[in-house]
């Protein structure tokens, strides 16, 4: 939904992102690009967080596990999706109002590539801020190969159009 705002003749600038009104329950959102997950990203994030869980980081015990090799941090994945919704969902956010119902349904490894798409399941507006209204959408993560390994709820408090 790229558009753009007329800032002088035959000048434009780039506006990002939906207001209340662009979004319609219902509406399915298919967030691209996708992401593959590296090595790097999966080490960096676990030390930066301090989880010192070595599923994460510590191939020979992953190895021992069902795994069979390290998992990709949830928390970290957690976070990729979220980004990767922000240009569909809250680029003109005035705030990420939380997240419910997160569920890891399964898996992520160094190597997966993974995607995400929202649906829209709820707005209405805001009875406290006039000329804003709450958005929420459910988000799933999906693997290359279709594989969902999370899904999560979040809302969103969004401008009106025309509203600054």
């Amino acid at each position: 939904m790229p558009s753009a705002t007329d800032i002088a003749p035959g000048r434009y600038r780039a506006d990002p992102g939906r207001t209340y009104d662009d979004f319609v329950v219902g509406h399915v959102y298919e967030h691209r690009p996708g992401r593959t997950i590296t090595e790097a990203d999966n080490v960096w994030f676990t030390l930066l967080t301090m989880n010192q869980h070595p599923l994460h980081v510590d191939a020979a015990f992953a190895a021992a596990t069902e795994f069979k090799q390290p998992v990709v941090n949830s928390c970290l994945t957690l976070s990729i999706v979220t980004g990767m919704s922000v240009a569909d969902v809250s680029q003109k956010a005035i705030a990420n109002l939380g997240w419910s119902r997160v569920e890891l349904t399964a898996p992520v490894f160094v190597g997966d590539t993974i995607y995400a798409e929202s649906e829209v399941l709820a707005k209405r507006p805001s009875k406290s801020r006039a000329g804003q209204g709450l958005v929420t959408v459910r988000t799933r993560g999906l693997k290359a190969d279709g594989t969902v390994f999370m899904v999560l709820e979040r809302t969103v408090l969004v401008p009106m159009a025309g509203m600054p």
